[in-house]
């Protein structure tokens, strides 16, 4: 039986409860910045060679010893930086006053206890302070994970249009089918083409794979070269810190751009921390990223992010990770490609501050498709997350990397890269797909919508891909064969940037006219306010412009879509046939006023509800008849204010009881005795307010002019966020009221016709 109170029982149905939370342990790993057994920053060199390093002497060095004390430090400044405090160290990190520069050139001395007992010190908004000094580029992006549960190449196509048309400048691949790989790398690698130019492709495999399809030109980068932060997990894995710097050179020295990959949690999952905390660990796998040669670090918890974000301080680490990464000089892809919970504050929370920061990728892959069908695992933003990041940009005027899209170029972008998809494949005979199948594809939110298809010629075709050696030049061939000389040309152009090395230096990305902007081309010159950074004018103009933003004209177009003149329009006076007539003071104690505000039957014809006015107004005449009593419609041209109108009707009713009612739909019941601001009933929530609800409020309205005492309408339950939602509309309606404002212009007596 459970005996816990209504409110404790539904706080425990919060999606928050959903994500694991663990106490500290150090004895697992589970601990985040501080471990009673990190070792004491320490280094002896003697001679230029390393013989002591973080309390282990050149004796009892592990692999990973070995390697950074050979090729991790750099001894020339090693006695400086490591005589400096802790809070000194800190303290050059956010100083904006300390140049950039600086901070890297100590770095390269300081040895990972060093670096990961002084960033232990950072606040999170340090971090932040941080963060948006040493990242190595200028200009911030964005990487998208595009996959899907089938492998469909015509559906990998149009995603891979629609992520690059939204602004990532890396789109990375993986198969649930590992053959599948050469299919999934050139659907992927025709869908970008087709969405913006210049965007780097991956394929995550096995690494040998991996490389053969970047030697085909048929992806760009790799970040699967993973290291970890002990010897064991290392072994466990067949490999070593050479290992790792052989593979590195492989792909470098090949033409494909390629940073490593770690981040906390990872040796926690393969009870392999040896009770050291997460911080640490990863300090020494940033030493060892430096060493090997990489061009950049993935990282910030990568698939253990869940692991950090169940300690306490787990989010904080994560992103002094990334911050570490930066103060060696790499590039950092800063995660946020793993879904580290279910709560969207926590998502958020975690994401948030990264952003604000900016990084050289906000994300390690943030999932442009829906959840179901990242085959990385979804991630921390998916594609239901599109439209609250671009809101999120635009909140707070920084750039995450991506643009809104119009609904239509969306839809012509998809078509033309499943249609070209469709067009090479068959041009080089490895699958037929049928029209339907390419509708189906365009129109796709996620695989369900594609229904059944035939998975064995994806396989089919991935193995013909494979088998005869297939190269990106064959795609450039069969797009202008088939038709698509302009992508062809911009694959080829593409190959040819690729060609000459350049997005192999650090943090390299190409822009869209094939520009690489990286450390050396693009570096970061944050120095404090006033400096860094700052989005152009037309690329903020960019992130303002997200899709569901309105304007007052916006508001008045749609509004005349609903404009019926022939149902609401002034009547006819007495004595003045056929001129407007103006309204006069009943005296029929039946007789109850529906006052209307100055734009209702000109500018404004539908409720915030979706009910037009006249649908409106109808109920209210309909409920007030009920009882027994006569409406007369008033439209108050002198205020836009409800409870004015309200009291001006009241006073002009026979009965003494009136009904005001705002163009947006708030309504009230008022009585000529009461203030401006005093009411019988009042309807506040406009957009929740249904047809019933407004009948009563005019029933009701006749119940109080018969002297009854009639039980009050109350407002409907709502948790939807109305105000967020309407306050726009509210007010471009409110400003459409006060255009009609005519002080002179007395009270119009309106016939609905």
């Amino acid at each position: 039986m459970n005996d816990r109170v209504g409110r404790v029982r539904f706080m425990d149905a919060q999606r928050v409860n959903l994500d694991g939370f663990a106490r500290e342990d150090p004895a697992l790993g589970l601990v985040a910045l501080r471990s009673p057994y990190d070792p004491e920053p320490s280094l002896t060199v003697k001679e230029g060679r390393v013989t002591e390093l973080d309390g282990t002497s050149e004796a009892d060095f592990d692999s990973i010893d070995t390697y950074i004390a050979r090729h991790g430090l750099d001894t020339d400044t090693a006695a400086e930086v490591m005589a400096l405090s802790d809070v000194s160290f800190a303290q050059r990190i956010v100083d904006p006053a300390i140049p950039r520069a600086e901070v890297i050139r100590l770095s390269a001395g300081a040895t990972p206890a060093k670096l990961a007992r002084v960033l232990a010190l950072l606040k999170p908004h340090e971090l932040g302070m941080g963060m948006a000094k040493l990242r190595a580029r200028r200009t911030p992006s964005n990487q998208a994970h595009v996959t899907n549960r089938l492998d469909d190449p015509l559906l990998l196509a149009a995603d891979a249009a629609t992520a690059a048309a939204f602004g990532f400048r890396e789109i990375e691949t993986t198969v649930p089918v590992l053959a599948d790989a050469p299919s999934n790398a050139v659907a992927c690698l025709i869908g970008a083409t087709v969405g913006a130019q210049g965007v780097l492709i991956q394929c995550s495999v096995e690494e040998a794979q991996e490389l053969e399809l970047g030697m085909r030109g048929l992806t760009s980068y790799a970040e699967t070269v993973s290291l970890y932060g002990t010897e064991q997990v290392f072994t466990d894995g067949d490999d070593t810190p050479w290992s790792k710097a052989f593979l590195t050179s492989a792909y470098a020295s090949r033409g494909m751009k390629m940073r490593v990959s770690s981040g906390a949690g990872a040796e926690v999952l393969m009870a392999g921390a040896e009770r050291k905390s997460m911080l640490y660990l990863e300090a020494r796998c940033v030493a060892l990223a430096r060493a090997i040669g990489a061009q950049g670090v993935q990282n910030g918890g990568i698939d253990g992010a869940s692991v950090a974000a169940s300690v306490p301080n787990g989010l904080r680490e994560l992103m002094a990770e990334n911050v570490m990464v930066m103060m060696r000089n790499l590039e950092s892809c800063s995660g946020n490609d793993a879904l580290m919970s279910e709560s969207d504050m926590r998502r958020t929370s975690r994401t948030l501050p990264i952003v604000l920061a900016g990084s050289d990728f906000a994300f390690s892959g943030f999932g442009s498709i829906q959840r179901y069908d990242n085959m990385f695992g979804p991630s921390n933003f998916n594609a239901e997350d599109i439209d609250d990041f671009l809101a999120m940009q635009r909140d707070w005027g920084v750039d995450g990397g991506l643009r809104t899209v119009s609904p239509d170029r969306i839809g012509e972008l998809r078509r033309e890269a499943a249609q070209a998809c469709r067009a090479v494949y068959a041009y080089l005979g490895l699958a037929d797909f049928t029209d339907d199948h390419v509708e189906r594809a365009i129109d796709a939110a996620g695989s369900k919508d594609l229904g059944q298809t035939d998975t064995l010629a994806v396989l089919a075709a991935a193995q013909s891909i494979r088998q005869r050696g297939l190269t990106v030049a064959d795609i450039v061939t069969a797009l202008d064969e088939c038709g698509y000389p302009d992508l062809a040309q911009r694959t080829s152009f593409f190959l040819q940037a690729r060609l000459l090395g350049d997005h192999l230096q650090t943090s390299a990305i190409f822009d869209e006219q094939l520009r690489v902007l990286s450390l050396i081309t693009d570096p970061n010159d944050y120095s404090g306010p006033g400096t860094g950074y700052e989005p152009a004018p037309e690329r903020q103009a960019e992130i303002n412009a997200i899709r569901q933003e309105r304007g007052v004209d916006d508001l008045r177009a749609e509004q005349a879509g609903y404009a019926r003149p022939e149902l609401l329009r002034p009547a006819e006076s007495p004595g003045s046939l056929g001129s407007p007539g103006s309204a006069r003071a009943g005296s029929d104690a039946r007789d109850v006023v529906i006052g209307v505000s100055p734009a209702i039957g000109r500018d404004v014809w539908r409720c915030l509800s979706g009910l037009t006015v006249p649908e409106v107004l109808r109920e209210i005449l309909a409920g007030l008849e009920e009882e027994g009593c006569i409406g007369r419609i008033v439209r108050f041209n002198d205020t836009v204010d409800l409870g004015r109108i309200g009291l001006a009707a009241a006073r002009m009713s026979g009965s003494g009881i009136s009904i005001g009612l705002q163009g947006k739909g708030t309504a009230l019941i008022h009585r000529r005795d009461l203030t401006p601001l005093a009411n019988l009933e009042l309807y506040s929530v406009a957009p929740s307010i249904t047809p019933e609800l407004y009948r009563l409020l005019g029933a009701n309205a006749a119940r109080h002019a018969k002297g009854a005492t009639p039980d009050p309408a109350r407002n409907p339950y709502s948790d939807e966020a109305i105000e967020a939602r309407y306050h726009t509309t509210v007010i471009a309606l409110m400003e459409l009221e006060r255009r009609h404002i005519d002080t002179v212009t007395g009270p119009e007596l309106l016939r609905l016709g």
